[in-house]
């Protein structure tokens, strides 16, 4: 009986032992995340911000070079390749194209 008794008693030492490293762990665990929200909050969310704005101003700025200057090039680019065609057909020029000559392929 007294080995029994003494296992009963080493067992009882070691599950409190087990159970104190346990809350140990828990306790640094809780720790690491609150400083994981701390640096959430402090260091990500500018960061975040500070994308968000530079979003909004590459937005404008293709707003702004879409408007004009794409616009207005395309506009001129339509009205020169319609003034090209209506030249065309008054002199009664002929749209030739090139064509390389076909090479035979080699093997």
């Amino acid at each position: 009986m007294d080995t029994l008794a003494a296992a009963r008693d080493v067992s009882i030492i070691l599950v409190a032992v087990e159970s104190l490293v346990i809350g140990v762990l828990l306790a640094v665990l809780v720790i690491q995340l609150a400083r994981l929200l701390k640096f959430l909050r402090e260091e990500l969310l500018p960061i975040i911000a500070a994308a968000q704005d530079t979003v909004g101003t590459v937005r404008g700025t293709t707003t702004f070079v879409g408007d004009h200057i794409v616009q207005p090039v395309v506009t001129i680019s339509s009205y020169a390749a319609g003034a090209r065609g209506a030249l065309n057909a008054l002199v009664g020029a002929r749209k030739v194209t090139s064509r390389s000559p076909k090479t035979p392929e080699t093997p």
